[in-house]
């Protein structure tokens, strides 16, 4: 009986590694190295492409002198030369001969120096330089001529290109009285709160006019907005700009088209909103008092813009917000805040849901701070005004990708006190699961050893219609009872 290796051309086994029965032939053929060991004409062949096999491509195994035999035999065989390399029988590439082969040799050579392979335990969750917390300080924007001030922190990041987080930028924009700036972005979303004075922008959307607490976004844009201001204190007027425009560089993408219209949210009909949510009759503690701003494109996600998400929350004079955390990176505006009016963030929390050794970022009216992903924040007022804050986060992303994962810290006490520590915060309710078995989906029940799971279709009884179900179903004829087989 011969080995099923390929040979040539021979067999139809994958170029590309060195197969079961290559390293049992392996095994087998040790004792063949020897010459003086008696071969019959397989284990001729065995012991000659397994020495191509384990010896690399640049330094094959050389004749030995005075063995003539194992060249006659290597001929013989179609083995070639005992220099000769098998690209069938290695997962390391050698260079072909003849044709045009040789241009694909080089092609796969040249893929082949990019590639990179990892332990999967140390590398799984790669270290990375961290997001920082830190403070775009208001200053920037209340002095000085019309221009630009990004927030840049990339090389924080050890990232290439200017971000404030690695998907988002976030600047001010100072304009001068009597004064404009064009500003352009390779972005899907861009955002612009008018932190103080009155003025218009114009684009290829048109011309809209602001004033002091008004939010506006616009999608991609081929050109430039031009932001003119007629009158503010201090000077100037100040924009806080944010848009994606670090995540089209990730991509090494531009925007083919738009995904939204532009959309305007005046300060009076937001502060109206936030009213009417303090005024209604709830039992219990809100830990938000806020609103989300939404988008007619972003029905499902309820964000800003699919990428965009922002909230104008406010925070009652001597309260406490207590701890929450999300997934996406937020980059928080402090609208209005007299002092002792602060954000406490930090990477764990204890048994009572209090923020162990909490980073204290003051708010300053006008200044913006960046609360890292995952980490747990609270807000804090001990003062007797109340203090407003806007932040903006690429979450209109995560939510689309089911992944934001938004945690308040009470909810999740009282999933620890019942023994249950949840993977995701994304609900599923009781009418969604009730459509999801409509659709296929199977009721879960319980496991038992020597199950395995198995994702199949089958004939609905009653019903001419196949549906797609997945179940639990003992492994038949198991080579090792009581074993769990994998996933298929």
């Amino acid at each position: 009986m011969s080995l099923p290796l390929t040979i040539n051309g021979l067999g139809a086994r994958a170029p590309n590694a060195v197969s079961r029965h290559q390293q049992r032939a392996q095994r087998r053929t040790l004792d063949l190295h020897h010459p003086a060991t008696p071969r019959s004409p397989h284990q001729q062949r065995a012991y000659l492409v397994t020495r191509s096999v384990i010896s690399p491509p640049n330094r094959m195994v050389s004749p030995n002198v005075g063995d003539e035999e194992e060249e006659n035999t290597r001929r013989r065989l179609g083995l070639g030369a005992s220099g000769d390399f098998h690209p069938h029988l290695s997962n390391v590439s050698a260079k072909p001969s003849g044709g045009g082969s040789g241009s694909t040799y080089a092609t796969e050579t040249k893929w082949e120096e990019s590639a990179q392979i990892f332990e999967y335990g140390s590398a799984a969750n790669p270290v990375m330089a961290p997001i920082p917390v830190l403070v775009h300080p208001p200053e920037m924007h209340e002095e000085g001529p019309t221009r630009v001030i990004p927030f840049d922190i990339d090389d924080f990041m050890d990232i290439d290109k200017q971000c404030t987080s690695p998907n988002l930028m976030a600047s001010f924009v100072r304009v001068c009285e009597g004064d404009s700036i064009d500003t352009t972005a390779n972005a899907t979303s861009q955002a612009f709160y008018v932190i103080r004075g009155t003025g218009q922008t114009s684009s290829e959307h048109g011309t809209v006019s602001w004033s002091t607490g008004d939010l506006f976004v616009v999608p991609a844009t081929r050109g430039a907005l031009s932001h003119l201001c007629a009158s503010a204190t201090k000077g100037g007027a100040a924009l806080y700009w944010v848009h994606d425009e670090p995540l089209m560089d990730y991509l090494g993408v531009v925007p083919s088209g738009t995904k939204f219209e532009p959309t305007l949210f005046k300060r009076e009909r937001m502060l109206a909103e936030v009213q009417e949510i303090a005024h209604q009759n709830t039992k219990g503690d809100r830990n938000r008092l806020g609103i989300l701003l939404g988008n007619k494109a972003c029905e499902q996600t309820k964000t800003l813009t699919h990428v965009l998400w922002s909230l104008l929350n406010s925070i009652p004079a001597q309260s406490v917000q207590r701890p929450h955390r999300h997934n996406s990176v937020a980059l928080d505006l402090a609208v209005s805040a007299s002092p002792n009016v602060y954000t406490l963030m930090g990477k764990e929390i204890d048994w009572q849901g209090n923020i162990i050794d909490p980073i204290r970022c003051d708010w300053v009216p006008g200044g913006v701070f960046v609360t890292p992903p995952g980490w747990w924040h609270s807000h804090h007022n001990e003062s007797d005004e109340l203090a407003w804050v806007l932040p903006m986060q690429d979450a209109g992303l995560y939510t689309h990708q089911r992944t934001l994962d938004i945690r308040f810290v009470d909810d999740e006490l009282e999933l620890y006190k019942e023994g249950k520590i949840r993977g995701s915060s994304f609900a599923v309710t009781n009418r969604q699961y009730t459509e999801m078995v409509e659709v296929g989906a199977q009721v879960p029940h319980g496991k038992m050893a020597g199950m395995k799971r198995v994702l199949k279709a089958e004939l609905d009884e009653g019903i001419q219609c196949m549906k797609r179900v997945e179940s639990y179903q003992i492994k038949k004829n198991s080579r090792h009872p009581g074993s769990i087989s994998g996933l298929h």
